[in-house]
């Protein structure tokens, strides 16, 4: 895939929900790279991550997900660059912001002395208050309380006044005891930070080095500060400013100056502990928890130009998500009653997806929308344009869903699971109909499915999720007919097209790991007839078996034995040619 564009670049992806009050990680460190105009097939069980790892870079995590570490990085040129006006105005807003940052940069002198002070204030409270071994202690048993409170007092609910009120006094009397307990661990929690602080007030040896230490670092922190900064550092403070402007010119007049302070604040913070600001990518990172960094390429006379990381994972503006969710990168879902407003027209529904997103007026959304129900095979579309949902077939309805995700001509789209719903003629006509497209309108799919067999007919590249990770990443032909994970094994071994008559359907057996709690060694370890000690003690690295074909198993390691494939999948070309008319 060297020869093509990597149109969506996935690094060390850490996705987390808010549970019941605990944290349930649902994506484990994914790192994978999308390219433009491919077929890529995300494969797994339900529960495997398949569906919150595409809404990552889709925007479509629910209220109580979020993404916790990495980048989703989305390398699209029409996004990418920005231009502002560059008025007087903005010429004072930039020279103001420049002198801010001159004032700040004499912290950088002092990042060292200050990192000492830091490690000085943080040994001292550590011994006042609790150590990290202490803190953490306390944390979990206070999580696991709480926890508990929480499953009793959702357990209470679902007895019936009338005919369980035996059930709801012992419940209530459970929560009490909780709520005891915590209180007591609370109060535990004082008594030892009591004790704590008094040691440390009694130790005056310790107070009277700690403050000459202290005294001595400030003093020198304040000689080092008041330094006079170069002009070098001038400029960059310059091109800084004007990366922020770039940064926060889309932004109503509220939003920018908000977002300006913060990004001051985050900058200050920066040079306080010494990062090199020079270096884009430092400044990225720097930037990045306030905006998107818009990185300064060049300007004229009343126009600055920037390039900005589309990194979708630190999107915090929602009017950024509209720039990209549907125009750029669309959808398909399941279900097409539940994509379908019932109450709309098809017509309507279509047109003000195109009116929302390319600014066109009703007459020509029409015109557009007509050639889309076209291509998307809807016989007689001009009479039928103004029919509602209920009066199309099922598959005729995935072909409606099919059109809006396509209306705007996306680099991406994601569809998942679009054929479950529907009958098996109409399954393939649908799959064919996304792979016509794809020729005519050059966009990238990303198909989630736990059907091998849609697998096999429709994508170039297969990614197998497990618990939460990428375990097999490789070409269509690699994973079907060389797989190397056992998990990958199982999955084809399931295929009921590979079955012998007369012989038992093959099924995985045990469950996925919980995903609260965190996973020692391989995930599929316990499930695993082949797995060895280490599978249980260490995480395996992923493996190269070729140079687009990676897995993540202790097997593909040159010191594990030679272990055989399932029978089930010996020979598979031919079962598979013969099964799916690949």
């Amino acid at each position: 895939m060297s020869d093509k564009k990597v149109l969506l670049s996935v690094k060390d992806l850490i996705v987390k929900f808010h549970v019941r009050g605990r944290i349930l990680t649902a994506i484990r460190g994914i790192s994978l790279d999308i390219y433009e105009d491919e077929s890529i097939a995300i494969v797994g069980e339900s529960g495997s991550g398949k569906s919150v790892f595409t809404k990552t870079f889709a925007g479509m995590l629910d209220s109580n997900g979020f993404i916790d570490k990495g980048s989703v990085v989305f390398n699209e040129p029409d996004l990418e660059d920005t231009v502002v006006a560059y008025t007087d105005r903005a010429k004072r807003t930039v020279e103001s912001i420049c002198s801010k940052l001159n004032s700040y940069s004499g912290l950088e002198f002092g990042a060292e002395t200050y990192k000492k002070m830091k490690a000085l204030e943080s040994e001292k409270k550590s011994r006042e208050y609790l150590s990290p071994e202490q803190e953490k202690e306390f944390a979990d048993r206070l999580h696991e309380l709480t926890y508990q409170m929480t499953e009793e007092s959702n357990l209470k609910q679902t007895f019936d006044p009338k005919s369980e009120k035996d059930k709801i006094k012992t419940s209530a009397a459970k929560i009490k005891e909780f709520e005891a307990k915590i209180k007591a661990l609370e109060k535990e929690k004082e008594e030892v930070v009591k004790k704590h602080k008094a040691a440390t007030s009694a130790d005056t040896a310790y107070l009277n080095k700690y403050n000459s230490d202290m005294a001595a670092l400030k003093s020198q922190y304040d000689k080092e500060i008041s330094k006079e900064i170069s002009e070098e550092t001038k400029k960059r403070n310059l091109i800084i400013a004007k990366e922020v402007y770039l940064s926060v010119g889309r932004y109503s007049l509220r939003k920018k100056l908000g977002a300006t302070g913060k990004l001051l604040k985050a900058i200050k913070k920066a040079m306080t502990i010494g990062a090199d600001l020079s270096n884009a990518d430092v400044r990225s990172k720097v930037f990045s928890d306030v905006v998107l960094h818009v990185r300064y390429l060049d300007e004229t006379a009343d126009k600055l130009h920037g390039t900005c990381v589309l990194d979708l994972s630190k999107i915090k503006y929602a009017d950024d998500w509209t720039q990209i969710r549907g125009t750029k990168i669309a959808t398909v879902f399941q279900d097409p009653m539940t994509s379908l407003d019932p109450i709309m027209t098809i017509g309507k529904q279509i047109t003000a997806v195109i009116m929302k997103h390319q600014h066109l007026s009703e007459a020509e959304a029409r015109k557009k929308a007509i050639e889309m129900m076209h291509k998307v095979g809807i016989p007689n579309a001009e009479s039928r344009f103004d029919d509602y949902p209920f009066q199309y077939s099922g598959g005729m309805r995935q072909r409606i869903v099919i059109a809006i995700a396509l209306s705007c001509q996306p680099k991406i789209l994601i569809c998942d699971e679009p054929t479950t719903a529907l009958d098996v003629t109409i399954q393939a006509q649908i799959l064919q109909l996304i792979k016509d497209l794809q020729k005519e309108l050059h966009y990238t799919i990303v198909f989630i499915t736990h059907d091998l067999g849609v697998v096999a007919n429709i994508a170039d590249r297969v990614a197998v999720i497990y618990a939460g990770q990428i375990i097999e990443v490789g070409n269509v032909e690699e994973v079907f007919y060389d797989p190397r994970h056992p998990y990958t094994w199982a999955l084809l071994s399931s295929l009921p097209q590979l079955a012998v008559k007369g012989e038992e359907l093959y099924s995985i057996t045990g469950t996925p790991p919980s995903l609260y709690n965190e996973i020692e060694g391989d995930a599929f370890a316990p499930r695993n007839p082949h797995c060895m000690k280490v599978d249980t003690l260490a995480t395996p690295p992923m493996f190269k078996v070729t140079e687009t074909h990676f897995a993540k198993t202790w097997l593909c390691d040159p010191r594990a034995p030679k272990v055989a494939k399932p029978a089930a999948i010996e020979n598979i070309t031919e079962k598979l040619v013969k099964a799916f008319n690949i």
